[in-house]
This record gives C-alpha cells, sequence and structure tokens, in this order.
C-alpha cells in the first residue's frame, strides 16, 4: 500500500548547511528569514533547468540555496536536492496501488507529500540561518500544483511562515505566438490572483528569441537557463519582491487572520449567548432544605450514595408491616368476639332445654 512516509533530508545535501551564512557583527540576534522561490511553469518551459541554473548561480555567489524537488514523476534531478518527494513516496507504487492516470498519480502523490509537510517546514526553520535562499521546483504539469488541495496547502504553509516569491517561467520561444503569448499570460494572471504573492514573469530561453521589448516597467526577467544570462537583473527584482511581501502581503495576511479570529470569538459569544437564554428559560435551581446535615466530604457521598435509598425503603417496608399487623389484629379481635357470642349463645340454648 503506498503511504507517505516521513519527509527527511537527502544525504548528499545535508552538509551543505554546516557553513552559516555570512553575517557581521553589527547584525541583530535575530536571523532573516530565507526566502522561499516557488519555480512554476507550463510543461517543457524549462522550469528545471531554470532552478539548476539558481543552483549553480547561487553556490558561485557563495551562498548556496535549500532546493526542494516536488516533481515524484522526475527521473533524475540535475540539482542536488536537500529534500526530494521521491525519498518519501514511490510515485510507482501509487499507479499500482490505486487506478490513476499519471497525472492522477502525480496529484496523489502530492497529497501524501503534504500530510507530511510540516517536517519540511521544521527543516526550513532550522537551516534558514545557513540558507538564504529555499529554491522549490513543481511538477511538469503546472495545473496538479496549482490547482490541487496539496499545492494550495504547500505554498499557504511556506507563505504564512516565510517570505515567498512565485516564479513563472514562461517559453519565449513558444509565446511569439500573440494567442499563445496571452493565453500564458492570462494563466499568470490567475496564479498571481489565486495565490496573491509577490510574482515575477521570467521569460526563459531568451538565447533563442532575442526579444528588445521594453519591460522597465513590469517584473519580468529574460533569462536563458543554459548560459546563465540575466540571473543578476532576476535577483534584483526577487530582493524588491521580498520587500513586497514584507509591506504588502504579510499585513494583509495578519489582516485577515485577525478578522478570522474575531470571527470565531463572535460566533463563540453568540452561541454562549444562546445557550444562556435558552438555559434561562429552564429552573435550574434545586430546593435544598436548610436543616439537612451538610457532607464531610467525597468519601461520605460515596459511603452514603445507595445506602440512605435503601435505608427509606427499609422504613418504608417497616410501616407497611405495622399498618398490615395492626388491621390484621383488628379483624381477629372481631372474629373472635363473634366466635365467643356464638357460644355464649349455644350455651343459653342448652341450658333451656335440660330445664
Amino acid at each position: 500500500m503506498a503511504t507517505a512516509a516521513a519527509a527527511y533530508e537527502s544525504d548528499q545535501c545535508r552538509e551543505d548547511g554546516d557553513t552559516p551564512r555570512q553575517s557581521s557583527s553589527n547584525e541583530p540576534n535575530t536571523e532573516p528569514k530565507s526566502v522561499c522561490l516557488i519555480v512554476l511553469g507550463m510543461a517543457g518551459s524549462g522550469k528545471t533547468t531554470f532552478v539548476q541554473r539558481l543552483t549553480v548561480y547561487l553556490h558561485s555567489k557563495k551562498s548556496p540555496p535549500y532546493v526542494i524537488n516536488l516533481d515524484p514523476a522526475v527521473h533524475e534531478v540535475p540539482f542536488p536536492a536537500n529534500i526530494d518527494i521521491r525519498d518519501t513516496v514511490n510515485y510507482k507504487e501509487v499507479m499500482k496501488h490505486y487506478p490513476f492516470s499519471p497525472n492522477g498519480g502525480i496529484v496523489t502523490s502530492l497529497n501524501l507529500f503534504s500530510t507530511r509537510f510540516d517536517q519540511v517546514m521544521k527543516f526550513i526553520e532550522k537551516k534558514q540561518s545557513n540558507h538564504q535562499y529555499v529554491l522549490i521546483d513543481t511538477p511538469g504539469q503546472i495545473e496538479v500544483f496549482t490547482w490541487s488541495a496539496s499545492g494550495t496547502i504547500i505554498t499557504e504553509a511556506l507563505a504564512s511562515s516565510f517570505p515567498c516569491v512565485v516564479i513563472y517561467v514562461m517559453d519565449t520561444s513558444r509565446s511569439v505566438n500573440p494567442v499563445t503569448f496571452m493565453s500564458n499570460m492570462l494563466y499568470a494572471c490567475s496564479i498571481l490572483y489565486k495565490t496573491k504573492l509577490p510574482f515575477i514573469v521570467v521569460m526563459n530561453k531568451v538565447k533563442i528569441i532575442l526579444s528588445k521589448l521594453s519591460c522597465s516597467f513590469l517584473m519580468v526577467v529574460g533569462v536563458s537557463a543554459v548560459t546563465g544570462s540575466g540571473l543578476d537583473e532576476l535577483f534584483v527584482q526577487v530582493a524588491d519582491a521580498a520587500k513586497e511581501y514584507e509591506t504588502e502581503y504579510r499585513p494583509e495576511y495578519e489582516r485577515l487572520h485577525r478578522e478570522l479570529a474575531e470571527a470565531q470569538s463572535q460566533k463563540q459569544q453568540e452561541q454562549l449567548e444562546r445557550l444562556r437564554k435558552d438555559m434561562g428559560a429552564v429552573p435550574m435551581e434545586t430546593a435544598v432544605p436548610t436543616d439537612a446535615p451538610a457532607l464531610g466530604g467525597p468519601s461520605d457521598l460515596i459511603f452514603t450514595c445507595g445506602n440512605s435509598g435503601e435505608a427509606e425503603e427499609d422504613i418504608d417496608s417497616d410501616t407497611d408491616d405495622i399498618d398490615h399487623t395492626v388491621i390484621e389484629e383488628s379483624k381477629e379481635a372481631g372474629a373472635f368476639k363473634s366466635f365467643l357470642k356464638e357460644r355464649r349463645e349455644i350455651v343459653q340454648v342448652r341450658n333451656r332445654k335440660s330445664k
């Protein structure tokens, strides 16, 4: 049976977190939180290659990232993954156990993995002082992660604890057609409004299509996952997006959390008030005799429980016996008097006859 085992870090990457990030002595004691980069995109847009290029780039900058692979169906990953979903869920066993299609198997694997995502959060929190960035590679089929319950759980869990930025990788070579380009942008907008997180569109494969379009007013970066061009501009946008998370998303999240807590508190108060009104219509006081002896403690309750009732029953039964005896004695006395009267009359009759 396919079950989700405990999530754990890959052995080959545990040593990445041994060297802490360089920090000056003037920094406060509280370490800055890692920035989570959730990489999304259509199938074939180059997400995995893009994550591999980001990993190489950050290692060259002496800032190794914490990499998480969430694609259970991939054969090999071209980057060292600290956490790999394939170490927790066996995708092929899921498809054997459940009669699902490949997409159904991926969704089920993600669902099983999301039940252990609290352990992933603990790993990230433990290593956040050693890693400035957390790279998250998602499954090839974008709808499997974006519109599934497990994808929502993972995204919201990360966004509630760490600054998160969604990076939407777009295949520039396939977006030359205006219809394809607009459909890609509409899908990007749907993800933007669904997650409500800082959003960066990465136009990948610019080495094939050299675009001269001015995008200075947009959070759009042209990169090449093969050559690594454009990554410097990308991380400038990532830094701005992390600030946007703290200034826009974090206050909005806290406001929604506060409103939810207030709504729950108000609902509880209304339920208590309704219960108080319902209980007020029924008299709840019991008459207690003033001369009743006070019980000394719980032991008295234990000892008297069941005995007092039996004593009352004994008293009632004794009273019934006394009443019954009095009635029987009165009946016997009357019968005895009648018997004496009859015998007296018989004796008198005999005496008359003998005279």
